[in-house]
Formats: structure tokens, C-alpha cells, sequence
């Protein structure tokens, strides 16, 4: 019998959780008072799980230990709410939280903002921060930087659930970048699956229309039509590239694997070739037996990937790059 996976809360909702206590000691103590809370761990493939996430609310701004990047708190009644130390701020255009404030998103933010309204009614101005040990070490694991969150993570949330193995974490930041390639007039996305395909996109395009996305292939597409993007390149090797022919929509093993003999049929109706597939079980070693047919075999593999990624979504005009 398998064991249930586990399911978590988002930085978000620690954060909100942690405020509520952090305002309750303020209230109480007529002071200041810090709240510190961990993520849960759960089954998702999420960097920030475990991390130390830690609320401060006083009167005295001093009493805060503040992200060094100067910023703008938000301005929540009489509460300024900044970015704490580890946690980012934001530096460019194109992200839902605005450029020059704590990257906090809007549902956590707006959740902060309903449950202070509620409970503090005073106007003596309080001072409030979110930050994250070691968020900028943290960051350094994400896109943060690429699209100018500087100095640590940020809190996300929509749902508030983290999702095993969704990965919404990972799908959240996916959907962040194109959403900064949008707002920066890029017409045109490039998504890459593995080192090799975001070398190469690398030295062919600008990182700001770049899209690392795992191995979530048919997410990523639902996430770039929803944007609004009308074309995109598809960059991966030809391991990735056969699965997707093969109608994978996530190109991680435990979703399946390949069908080498479905393969074999495939290469040898359209190429005329007779592989044996039991001497190996790689794509790779398959293409060492096709001698010059080798690069024919990646145009039709080009062909077939590419028009199972248009039968997906056929208003996206898609192009394939397959890497040796």
C-alpha cells in the first residue's frame, strides 16, 4: 500500500499565519513582538520547504531587521509593511508586486491587509517586515533574479496549498517568468528542458524570454497560451523530444517511459532502418545505429514532437529544437 503524499502550506500562508500571532503579541503587549514559523515539509519540489519564515510587528521601525535593498513598504492603514531580511525586493517591471516594494504577492498581501483592518484599529502607526533565514541563499535556487527579485524569495500564494507532485511552487515560478517576458515585449518565449537546452538558448537568445520548465511540458504551454503568447520554441534533447512525440505531457519518469518499440516500428516504416532495441535502452545509443540516417532521424523526430505540441494547442504557432 503507498503511502499518502503529503501536502503543504505556501510561503503565503505561513506568513499571514505568522502575522496574526505577531499582531495578537502587539496588541497584548503594547510593544513589539517577532513570530517565528517554519514551512512544512511535504512531498512537492519546492526549495523553500523547511525554511525559517519570521514576522516582526512594532512601533519602532529600528526594531526591524530590513532586506538592504532600499524599497517601499506597503502602506496597509495605519501598518508599513516591508521586506525583511531574505525576503526580495522587487527591481523590475513586469511582476505582479510592483517594482520598488517587498515581493510579497497580491492574495497573501491582501489577506495581511483584511486580518489587520479586522483586529487593529488604532491610528498610531506600527512598523511590520516579513523575512527568511538565509532567503537570499534560498533565492539563488530560483528565477528570482533573472526577473529582478534582488536580496532573498519571495512569498507566494494563490490557493495557499502546495500540491505533491503539481509542483505548484515550480509552475508558480514558470508562470512568473512569462509573465515577465509579456510585460517586457517579448513576442516570442523560448522554453528549455535540461542544462544543455538553456546553454544553447543561452547563446541564441536573450534570458528575459527564457523559460526553464522542467519537465512539466504540457503546463508550461497551458501557462503560455494563457499569457497570451502566440509563439514558442520548444528546446530539449532527443530523449525529452521522443517522449514528447509519444504524447508525454510531463517528461519525468514516473510519468512513463519510452516505448522503444513503438520507436523501432516508427524508424523503421519512415526511415526504412532496423534498430535492435534490445542491446540498448537510449534513444542515444539507438542513434548509433543509424549511421547516415542519424540526421534524418532527428528531422522526423523534430516533425513528430513538434506536431504533437501544435494537436495540444493549435493556436500556438510551435517550433521544436532537438540537441544531440
Amino acid at each position: 500500500m503507498s503511502t499518502p503524499l503529503r501536502k503543504g502550506y505556501t510561503t503565503g500562508v505561513h506568513a499571514t499565519i505568522a502575522f496574526a500571532k505577531a499582531l495578537e503579541g502587539v496588541l497584548h503587549t503594547q510593544n513589539y513582538c517577532r513570530v517565528v514559523t517554519h514551512k512544512l515539509d511535504n512531498d512537492d519540489l519546492d526549495v523553500t520547504k523547511g525554511c525559517e519564515i519570521t514576522v516582526t510587528l512594532s512601533y519602532h521601525k529600528s526594531d526591524l531587521n530590513l532586506n538592504a535593498i532600499p524599497h517601499a513598504p506597503y502602506t496597509l492603514g495605519s501598518l508599513q509593511l516591508f521586506a525583511g531580511k531574505g525576503v526580495g525586493v522587487v527591481t523590475k517591471e513586469g511582476l505582479k508586486p510592483p517594482k520598488g516594494y517587498p515581493a510579497i504577492n497580491p492574495t497573501p498581501l491582501e489577506a495581511i491587509a483584511k486580518h489587520f483592518k479586522k483586529h487593529y484599529s488604532s491610528t498610531k502607526p506600527l512598523y511590520g517586515s516579513i523575512g527568511v533565514t538565509n532567503g537570499e541563499a534560498i533565492a539563488k535556487q530560483t528565477a528570482n533574479a533573472k526577473v529582478g527579485v534582488m536580496g532573498g524569495i519571495s512569498i507566494l500564494g494563490t490557493t495557499g496549498f502546495v500540491k505533491p507532485i503539481s509542483s505548484s511552487a515550480y509552475l508558480d515560478s514558470i508562470a512568473t517568468e512569462l509573465t515577465f517576458a509579456k510585460a517586457n515585449g517579448y513576442k516570442k518565449v523560448v522554453l528549455t528542458l535540461g542544462n544543455n537546452s538553456l546553454a544553447w538558448a543561452k547563446e541564441h537568445y536573450e534570458m528575459g524570454q527564457i523559460v526553464e520548465v522542467g519537465n512539466f511540458v504540457y503546463d508550461a504551454l497551458t501557462l503560455t497560451h494563457k499569457e497570451g503568447f502566440s509563439s514558442v520554441l520548444f528546446v530539449c534533447g532527443i530523449g525529452k523530444a521522443v517522449k514528447i512525440a509519444q504524447g508525454y505531457k510531463n517528461t519525468h519518469n514516473r510519468f512513463g517511459s519510452i516505448d522503444f518499440e513503438a520507436l523501432k516500428t516508427s524508424i523503421q516504416a519512415q526511415l526504412h532502418v532496423t534498430i535492435d532495441t534490445q542491446t540498448t535502452k537510449t534513444v542515444k545509443g539507438i542513434t548509433t545505429q543509424l549511421g547516415e540516417q542519424k540526421e534524418a532521424f532527428y528531422t522526423l523526430l523534430t516533425q513528430k514532437s513538434t506536431q504533437q505540441l501544435q494537436a495540444w494547442f493549435p493556436s500556438l504557432e510551435v517550433e521544436s529544437m532537438i540537441l544531440s
